[in-house]
């Protein structure tokens, strides 16, 4: 099968988008598919294999990490594209990338899937603050019932994605197909390189300090806030604690200026983005917790990077983290709730034998997740809206 993917994004930007069109590309690859995927070109370098096709893109002035890219010169691929002789298109993100695919599928005569990642209806409020949340709220349902109905079929990440937009109202088939974890590749990344006392060391944080490990853009989406607030109640009972974020993002210097004022900055370490050739690996070894308290994923991919490198997981599980979480298998499910939060926190950093057994189970339930099990998953999701519609015979005029 020849599949043609288009984004609004992909790396270098870091976010859980980029990781999923990754994720599925190289997968389907090994399956013995083709890939091509056309998304924005940077101004910083990046390394490209020859199935990317970069687009000619300019900046977007609410948000300087991402790009947009120029629509006709998207259009402009379509003599070369209907040479490829490509199956169908999967769209990614809501953008130029949906235009342009639609567009795409109507003069190549494909089929067009989408991939609903993110629930926009609260994300827009924390970015566009001069208008009101309910407004936001309606507008971003709209925009993607009447995106979502102009499509072949729908990806969702999870079951409560999928739910939000059948509550929506969009009658399109809708399939949950979770991203998959690279598990063998990703949890050899950096072994016997980096020690976990070293990893600590890098970061000036004492070896037998409790650790509680964040990874994700610093993004107010993100839930980061409540992480921060939570921490004076697990410091008051191991005053050593540190809480490290991965991640670079527009609310960074927000939650400094939060830790600062909770008395919590010397407990904070905003690290950035780390590389996964093995520096974040390492890191999520050193960590004695995997924190994350998102409201608004649609999957989260890190609650599994952590599980599979054995790190246990303390997480609420609201939206899509309620697919991906199990209490007892590699987590502590914790209410959204800063005191019910850390109580859960200080429960496994005083209870060795339990992050032991949960460290363990962390390991085997990543497993369950690989990426070309989900890859497969998306090829059925393909498949099954591609395959022939069987014709029903009707009765000639006449007869019994």
């Amino acid at each position: 099968m020849k599949i043609l993917m288009i984004s609004d994004v992909y790396f270098p930007r870091v976010n859980g988008v980029s990781t999923s069109i990754e994720s599925f590309r190289r997968a389907l690859t090994r399956l013995g598919h083709s890939v091509t995927l056309i998304c924005p070109a940077y101004p910083v370098g990046h390394e490209d294999d020859p199935g990317i096709r970069r687009i000619h893109s300019r900046g977007v002035l609410t948000d300087p990490e991402d790009r947009m890219m120029h629509y006709r010169r998207i259009l402009a691929l379509a003599p070369e594209l209907a040479a490829q002789g490509f199956d169908l298109i999967h769209v990614h993100t809501p953008f130029v990338a949906h235009y342009a695919g639609r567009a795409l599928g109507a003069r190549l005569g494909l089929p067009v899937f989408e991939t609903c990642h993110t629930l926009f209806e609260e994300y827009l409020h924390h970015y566009l603050t001069w208008l009101p949340a309910s407004l936001l709220r309606f507008a971003a349902r709209r925009v993607a019932v009447r995106q979502c109905q102009t499509v072949a079929a729908l990806i969702s990440p999870s079951t409560p994605m999928r739910e939000a937009l059948v509550r929506y109202g969009v009658s399109r088939p809708i399939s949950v197909v979770a991203t998959g974890l690279p598990v063998e590749a990703f949890a050899a990344g950096g072994e016997g390189q980096v020690s976990a006392a070293d990893t600590r060391r890098g970061f000036d944080i004492d070896a037998e300090a409790p650790l509680l490990l964040f990874v994700g853009r610093a993004a107010h989406e993100k839930n980061i806030a409540f992480l921060i607030e939570m921490l004076p109640r697990v410091l008051a009972c191991h005053p050593h604690a540190t809480l490290v974020v991965a991640g670079e993002g527009p609310a960074r210097q927000a939650l400094a200026r939060q830790a600062r004022a909770a008395g919590v900055e010397a407990s904070v370490r905003f690290v950035g983005y780390l590389a996964r050739d093995g520096e974040l690996q390492a890191l999520y070894r050193a960590a004695d917790v995997f924190v994350f308290a998102s409201r608004t994923e649609t999957q989260g991919l890190v609650l599994l990077e952590a599980m599979a490198l054995a790190t246990p997981v303390v997480s609420t599980a609201v939206m899509g983290t309620r697919d991906v979480l199990c209490d007892g298998e590699g987590c502590l499910v914790a209410e959204d709730d800063e005191s019910a939060f850390a109580a859960t926190v200080n429960r496994l950093l005083e209870d060795p034998a339990l992050s032991s057994e949960l460290a363990q189970r962390a390991v085997v339930y990543a497993g369950r997740w690989h990426e070309d099990a989900q890859a497969t998953a998306l090829l059925e999701c393909y498949q099954s809206q591609l395959a022939p519609k069987e014709e029903v015979a009707l009765p000639s005029i006449g007869s019994p």
